[in-house]
């Protein structure tokens, strides 16, 4: 597949390795078989997401291989989940026809981020245009990183964030679009979509401290529960301490980047339950990479999510 120059680094990692990804991993070649046949047949025995009080999401780039968008769009309906985020522009109209809606758009990767002045320009142009975009089509929230560190310290890659985002966000609270910093791990090296060495933000205190000193309402974090479990833990008290800076949420199951499971340790119904606790009405973007029955992994991931 062809990429196009707007493609996220993480599709595009992700695409590079689509080819080892699925080599070997015989119950996910079975689960794009299941899946593909059982979508349309989830609605007759009645939607996963039955509560419905945690907007849950699905992240594009962990299912096509599984699914094209027009079935992962009526997967999303089929199991009671409202938006595929992190999908390109160009298919939000494809979207809009089975009534979902993209809860957070992509912007310029997490490698050539703003901790870099030489970034800037590149940067700029994409968030102003996914702002734009985003407002015209009713997406809440646009993704943006700190980008790697380099020969940076974390002190300069900190200043230059900072500079960074306060020329940004007068557009963004023009259009009423929170900007949400992602966080990520720098400690799994086994995998490039498992783990980011070399990623400034890598602890959510320091991004936090970059929200907090840009000093807007739209600048928020992007609180992927998978990064912050491996890198600093203590995930619900750290929800409870920063709820006013969550602006989006990711999911994926530790060790591994897997479902949701009973062979990861992390307790979704609890997180999420801390989520309703402290008032968030965001979006949950399910961000795991499968690795058996594709469709059977996101039944599951739905109803524990779904609280």
């Amino acid at each position: 597949m062809s990429q196009t120059p707007e493609q996220t680094s993480a599709e595009q990692g992700f695409l590079s390795n689509r080819r080892t990804l699925l080599q070997g991993a015989v119950a996910a070649s079975a689960g794009l078989l299941v899946g593909r046949q059982a979508v349309g047949k989830e609605a007759a025995s009645g939607k996963v997401a039955k509560n419905g009080r945690i907007k849950q999401s699905l992240v594009h780039w962990c299912y096509r291989p599984y699914w094209n968008v027009e079935e992962m769009c009526q997967l999303c309906v089929d199991l009671g989940v409202p938006s595929i985020e992190l999908i390109d522009p160009e298919h939000w109209p494809t979207l809009k026809k089975h009534g979902l809606t993209c809860a957070i758009a992509g912007s310029h990767g997490f490698k050539a981020g703003p901790n870099d002045p030489k970034n800037w320009e590149a940067c700029e142009e994409i968030l102003t245009k996914r702002i734009k975009q985003a407002a015209e089509f009713g997406c809440p929230s646009v993704i943006t990183f700190t980008g790697m560190s380099g020969d940076l310290t974390p002190e300069e890659g900190a200043d230059n964030c900072v500079k960074f985002f306060k020329r940004i966000m007068p557009l963004a609270e023009k259009h009423k679009i929170n900007v949400c910093l992602e966080h990520l791990n720098t400690r799994d090296d086994t995998h490039p979509m498992k783990g980011h060495p070399g990623y400034q933000g890598n602890h959510v205190e320091y991004c936090i401290d970059l929200c907090e000193r840009v000093g807007s309402e739209r600048m928020k974090l992007l609180f992927d529960i998978y990064h912050v479990q491996i890198m600093d833990g203590d995930v619900i008290r750290r929800i409870r301490q920063h709820k006013d800076y969550l602006g989006h949420i990711h999911t994926a199951g530790n060790p591994g980047r897997g479902e949701l499971d009973n062979t990861q340790e992390i307790n979704y119904p609890a997180v999420m339950q801390a989520l309703l606790d402290v008032g968030y009405d965001g979006y949950v973007g399910q961000e795991y990479i499968p690795t058996r029955d594709a469709l059977t992994g996101l039944q599951q991931a739905v109803a524990l999510c779904d609280v």
